[in-house]
This record gives C-alpha cells, sequence and structure tokens, in this order.
C-alpha cells in the first residue's frame, strides 16, 4: 500500500515537472521569436527591411518549429506560417504598410499562443 502511494506521488512530481518544464521551453521560443519580428517591425516602420531581414526571420521560425510540432497543434504552426510567409512576400515586393499589418497580426499571436499551452486552471478544466 505505501510503495503505491510512493510510486503515485512520484509519477505525479514527474508529471507536473514534465509540463513545467515543456510550459518554460516553449515560452522561451515564443519569446525570442517575438523579440526578432519586434525587430523586423521596427526596420519596416523605418522602411529599410529588405527581403533578407524577412527571410532570417523565417529561417529563425523554421528552426524553431521543428522542435515545437512536438508540443503544438500543426494548425497553430500553419497559422504562423501562412502569416510570416504573407509578410516576406509584402517586404519582398517593398510593400511595407501591408507587411506591418501581417507582422502585427504575427506580434499578437506569438504573445497569445503559448498561454493556450501553459499549464493553467483554466487551461486544465
Amino acid at each position: 500500500m505505501v510503495k503505491s502511494i510512493i510510486y503515485t506521488l512520484t509519477a505525479l512530481v514527474l508529471c507536473i515537472a514534465l509540463f513545467i518544464g515543456v510550459d518554460l521551453y516553449i515560452g522561451r521560443q515564443f519569446d525570442e521569436f517575438h523579440s526578432a519580428l519586434e525587430t523586423l517591425y521596427k526596420k519596416i516602420e523605418d522602411d529599410a527591411a529588405n527581403r533578407e531581414d524577412g527571410y532570417s526571420v523565417r529561417s529563425m521560425w523554421n528552426e524553431k518549429k521543428s522542435k515545437l510540432h512536438v508540443f503544438i497543434p500543426h494548425n497553430d504552426i500553419s497559422y504562423i506560417d501562412y502569416w510570416l510567409n504573407e509578410a516576406c512576400g509584402l517586404i519582398y515586393c517593398e510593400e511595407y504598410e501591408l507587411a506591418l499589418g501581417k507582422i502585427e497580426v504575427l506580434r499578437e499571436i506569438t504573445k497569445n499562443l503559448p498561454g493556450g499551452y501553459a499549464l493553467k486552471l483554466e487551461n486544465i478544466f
């Protein structure tokens, strides 16, 4: 009886530690990507962005998403892909005003998306 309680508590503690670790990892990945988007947004505002800037942010996202597929549904990742590709295309065509709108959407997504997978009471129930 005592062994089963100890095993159960050990498994519970390990699960909670895993969930906290995943939460921290996802948050860190999105914080880094969000800061890259902020930099790109400022460059676009100043009309100083070029296609390499957009491609470097997209390259950064491609590296991150290959690891995030384990934790986040593919639909959410493809949603970010869609907006980022649209923004890169607009930067390439030097349509900076339209690109700002796309980057603004991406900034909001990267700010709010990790919270949907955080270890919070509202996400559990």
